[in-house]
């Protein structure tokens, strides 16, 4: 089976055609800012009800949630490295976006939507972050048995050309 990865432009909380969104999580899977507010925010408050029952994640991890008033049925919320102090980086990240694609295979998710995990807040250099993660879901692709559609959900042009570039590269 082949799977695809795509690069967009646009908004997390509008890939109406995905099963899926990642969460950029923190380890309490607590509203947070940038994405993760907007996730919370639309999902309403049952998200984040429910997210206290987890006892949490850990830096690397990922869990699922239902996603509530999102249109998207299910959230996976990954938490990735806070630049310059979760060590080590970039295997932590490389984990965050492998556990979310065991996640959503698992739970037959077809096609999941991702944020850059850990450049917000969290600080991580867009270039390498872009690097990182096009490398970790091209080494998970061969194990999925169920996901066909990976999409990197980027909100400005200049993440987005980045995550391009990186797509090229890597």
């Amino acid at each position: 089976m082949s799977v695809i990865l795509n690069c967009v432009q646009g908004d997390l909380l509008r890939q109406t055609d995905c099963e899926a969104i990642v969460n950029a999580a923190n380890t309490a899977l607590e509203p947070g800012a940038g994405v993760c507010g907007r996730i919370h925010a639309a999902a309403g408050s049952r998200l984040a009800d429910y997210c206290e029952t987890l006892g949490g994640v850990a830096v690397g991890g990922a869990v699922i949630t239902p996603g509530f008033a999102l249109p998207q049925p299910w959230v996976i919320h990954a938490c990735g490295p806070r630049y310059g102090f979760d060590h080590p980086e970039e295997a932590l990240l490389t984990s965050a976006y492998q556990t979310a694609l065991q996640l959503a295979d698992k739970n037959e998710i077809v096609r999941i939507a991702f944020p850059a995990i850990s450049t917000g807040v969290f600080g991580y250099p867009m270039q390498e972050a872009a690097r990182i993660a096009i490398a970790a879901i091209r080494a998970e692709v061969p194990r999925l048995q169920v996901v066909k559609e990976v999409r990197m959900v980027l909100y400005d042009a200049v993440a987005y050309q980045v995550f391009r570039e990186a797509m090229l590269k890597v």
